[in-house]
């Protein structure tokens, strides 16, 4: 037993018992505010700000640039989405869960895109090609911008990404030391798929009632 939990938590000897805590603090409200989303209510986006802040200044500190731009940009999203979910266009009703147009389906495909550029410039300018994970991180940054863009916006599709993205993020963190957080990411995966289920039923309900 004591050989799978240093396996698992090993690499956590070396840490600083703040930034343990900090990191698990930030792993719950990250819980919470998937939860919330599959749920589709409002929490998702305070709860999710106090943890992509936290992540913002572990990530910084770790010098995992990649993975910090990813949470500073969904605190920044978050506010716009927390906006978007409350604005009620005609006085009375807030934005609906609906379904991608073709529009935005060709700006998911130029912020994905963009986003993999503007990743490649930072980690050449930083010189953060060291290992074969920058790579994946570019991807998985790319795949995140872009999921949480469509949650803003309350597009259904959202949750393909985040599915594709928690599945690659989960062994990532692991391998990279932060076992918790690589947790974080499978439970995030099942949530996800149960977020789509969830948000497609709500979907066919209200265009049966429309």
């Amino acid at each position: 037993m004591s050989e799978i939990i240093d396996f698992l938590f090993g690499q956590y000897k070396t840490y600083e018992t703040t930034d343990i805590v900090l990191e698990i603090i930030a792993v719950i409200f990250g819980f919470l505010s998937v939860w919330y989303s599959k749920q589709n209510k409002i929490w998702v986006f305070p709860t999710g700000m106090i943890s992509t802040l936290i992540f913002v200044y572990l990530l910084y500190k770790w010098e995992l640039l990649g993975d910090m731009m990813i949470n500073a940009y969904y605190f920044i999203m978050s506010v716009y989405g927390w906006y978007i979910w409350t604005y009620k266009s005609d006085g009375e009703h807030e934005t609906p869960i609906s379904r991608t147009t073709l529009k935005e389906k060709k700006l998911s495909i130029v912020i994905f895109i963009a986003t993999l550029i503007f990743v490649y410039a930072v980690y050449t300018y930083f010189e953060k090609w060291t290992s074969w994970t920058a790579y994946v991180d570019t991807l998985t940054t790319a795949i995140f911008f872009v999921g949480m863009w469509l949650m803003a916006k309350r597009k259904i599709e959202n949750w393909v990404y985040w599915i594709i993205g928690d599945i690659i993020s989960a062994p990532l963190y692991f391998y990279k030391g932060f076992t918790f957080t690589s947790f974080q990411y499978l439970i995030f995966t099942f949530i996800a798929i149960f977020g789509y289920l969830a948000w497609k039923r709500n979907l066919n309900k209200t265009q049966l009632t429309s």
